[in-house]
């Protein structure tokens, strides 16, 4: 390994939150050079494991190990999802803070060669020169003599050039604030680099101007992303924390040990992902079936050779000699079979787990009264149902209009910060336009899955739509009973949280602040889709869920009765995209 890499490794590493074992003896080294991503389901353990890299949480198992260049210790950047920033800084205060460090390597230089040049002491000239020499290296390798151009660049190329420096980062929105975070980050200059959703909230520009930096970045690089297409762009290589225990894999490529490694782009992994599942089920089937005719051979071992009758005219002795040959090969037989069976028994291949799969947009439609389902599908003609008419929100939306139909599919597309968000809000009645207007056909109703999770927080028992024993004495708020309350109970009675195939049985149990981003997020779709609108708003809809969840949600658009608006920066998505679209120029 070069000297002039940072290393970063982990070594049969287990956590569990309470009873809930999260990542099992996890086991890989992460290249020096090049681009890991992290895939798996929601909850699997993904931000999980960027956190103990970090240093930010400890292991119940097992080791990590980071070392700096050189065997120093390293400094190691992490951008989590949902990033903290001090509001009470400006952005200029943030953008120092992110680059102290290399700002004091400046002055470690400076007062070294003061100190070179003016002490008599030929102590002080020598332990001079050392942290010369050493600074030096450092300013080098980390490039600091630039770092305020690099600044100016960081700031152009994630789309935050236009904000004035001196403006506090509590006046900044949500976008804005992630992207500040992930221009500290990197203007840090870490030797260690961890991402955990950092094309969130960036546009192409900005996300090409991410794929560059990231390409050439020099040190181990943890990305754990939802974007198919960023993925494919700057992973070298990607490990999969959705354990699949089959023993004889036949691509040299995947090796398993607590994962599922895979050198190669995302899309070459999912060919690859689904052949293996493919000979896993079948290698299954053939082992069952082999089990069941051993087990059948064992239990009519008692007939085996008893089937030919010895004519009586036969000597004693033939008949002996008969008797003895056939209760030989049946014992060799059962033996054999009895053998067989032991070593199948106990090496065979485990059934294939039922995977988790998005039961669709339709999947609450037609269950209970009209009311309930809002009537999806009823509606006829090719008036809009919803329609905004040269809407504009002050220093947030430019003037445009759009007109829905029943079962329209629009993609809403443009730069981050051109007002995609706040059309949606427009459009759902919770902001209420600065000009133009919004008209809605009677009876129509409008759901909106917002950027920033929304999940209703636990109540007072007073404010129970009918309180029960176990919710009088309300200890757990549950994914399960936040659904419940959301939705109601009787809704919640008639369509089960089970019912959409978006959390695991397990996890509709848990308290709804252990479980994941991306399960939270989980959790908001089936609230919104257990009474299902007319017109379904959908704000970046891709965001946190896993990719195998991303690529569900896509295929069930079509099908889904009413109409569909999507505001999406998702390049694949909008590559495949087979419906109308609005593109906002700001």
């Amino acid at each position: 390994m070069p000297a002039s890499f940072a290393h970063l490794r982990f070594d049969g590493v287990s956590v569990s939150f309470g009873t809930h074992r999260v990542l099992t003896n996890v086991s890989f080294a992460v290249p020096t050079q090049g681009v890991t991503g992290i895939i798996g389901e929601n909850g699997c353990g993904k931000s999980t494991l960027l956190r103990l890299a970090a240093g930010l949480m400890p292991v119940d198992a097992g080791t990590i190990t980071a070392i700096g260049p050189g065997g120093t210790r390293p400094r190691i950047g992490f951008l989590p999802q949902t990033p903290q920033i001090v509001p009470h800084e400006t952005i200029e205060q943030t953008l120092e803070s992110a680059i102290a460090y290399l700002r004091s390597i400046t002055r470690t230089i400076e007062q070294a060669a003061t100190l070179l040049a003016h002490s008599d002491s030929a102590t002080e000239r020598t332990e001079a020169a050392e942290a010369y020499a050493a600074a030096l290296e450092q300013a080098e390798r980390l490039n600091v003599w630039d770092i305020d151009a690099r600044v100016d660049a960081m700031l152009d190329g994630l789309g935050l050039s236009h904000l004035p420096r001196h403006r506090p980062t509590s006046h900044l929105s949500g976008g804005q604030l992630s992207r500040l975070a992930l221009a500290c980050v990197l203007l840090s200059s870490p030797d260690i680099l961890l991402l955990d959703e950092p094309t969130n909230h960036l546009d192409d520009a900005a996300t090409d101007y991410l794929q560059d930096m990231v390409s050439h970045w020099q040190g181990p690089v943890l990305i754990v992303s939802h974007d198919r297409s960023f993925l494919d762009t700057v992973a070298t290589n990607l490990v999969d924390l959705d354990p699949r225990p089959l023993p004889h894999r036949q691509d040299d490529a995947i090796e398993y040990n607590g994962i599922t490694r895979f050198s190669g782009t995302y899309s070459d992994y999912l060919q690859v992902q689904r052949d293996e599942r493919r000979r896993w089920a079948q290698q299954y089937r053939d082992e069952q079936a082999e089990l069941r005719r051993l087990k059948d051979a064992v239990r009519d071992s008692h007939s085996v050779g008893h089937g030919h009758e010895i004519p009586r005219t036969e000597s004693r002795a033939a008949r002996k000699f008969y008797a003895d040959r056939n209760a030989k090969v049946v014992s060799r037989r059962v033996t054999n079979a009895r053998s067989r069976l032991a070593t199948l028994q106990q090496q065979q291949v485990s059934k294939p787990p039922r995977e988790l799969r998005f039961a669709g947009f339709t999947a609450a439609t037609g269950i209970g009264n009209s009311a309930a389902t809002g009537g999806l599908g009823e509606i006829d003609g090719n008036d809009a149902v919803l329609a905004a008419s040269n809407v504009s929100v002050s220093q947030r939306l430019s003037t445009v209009s759009l007109a829905i139909e029943v079962r329209d599919r629009w993609l809403i597309t443009g730069a981050n910060g051109v007002g995609k968000s706040t059309l949606l809000q427009v459009l759902a009645g919770e902001l209420p336009p600065t000009s133009g207007r919004v008209t809605r056909l009677d009876g129509v109703r409008v759901g909106l899955l917002t950027q920033e999770t929304r999940l209703p927080s636990p109540p007072t028992t007073q404010q129970w739509e009918r309180p029960s024993a176990s919710q009088k004495n309300l200890v757990r708020w549950t994914a399960c009973r936040a659904y419940e309350q959301a939705v109601g109970i009787d809704r919640a009675a008639e369509v089960p949280l089970s019912t959409f195939g978006l959390l695991a049985a397990r996890d509709e149990a848990r308290v709804v602040t252990e479980l994941s981003v991306g399960q939270q997020r989980r959790l908001a779709l089936a609230i919104l889709l257990a009474n299902p609108p007319e017109v379904l708003l959908l704000d970046e809809p891709t965001n946190h869920l896993s990719l195998r969840l991303v690529t569900e949600l896509e295929q069930a658009i079509p099908d889904y009765p009413g109409a569909i608006v999507v505001a999406s920066h998702d390049r694949w998505l909008r590559n495949t995209w087979q419906g109308k679209r609005l593109h906002l120029a700001g």
